[in-house]
């Protein structure tokens, strides 16, 4: 008896390659159906994350001037 090929399973194989060859360029699946975020909203996590990226004289060098213009 032949096995004649579907087009679910067509659709099916075709996923599976293109989820394959996906791994193998970038090493994880990717998530296509994620919500972009707008870059407005408010979010505490990226503003700390960009806090801690500046250099601690550069913080401290404000610091002392803003207590500088104090004590004048």
């Amino acid at each position: 008896m032949k096995k004649r090929i579907t087009q679910d399973d067509y659709v099916k194989a075709n996923r599976k390659a293109s989820r394959e060859a996906e791994i193998e360029m970038y090493g994880h699946p990717i998530c296509h159906k994620r919500v972009h975020q707008s870059k407005k909203v408010y979010n505490r996590r990226k503003i700390k994350a960009a806090d801690k990226k500046l250099p601690y004289f550069f913080v401290f060098r404000i610091a002392s001037l803003y207590l500088k213009v104090l004590k004048r």
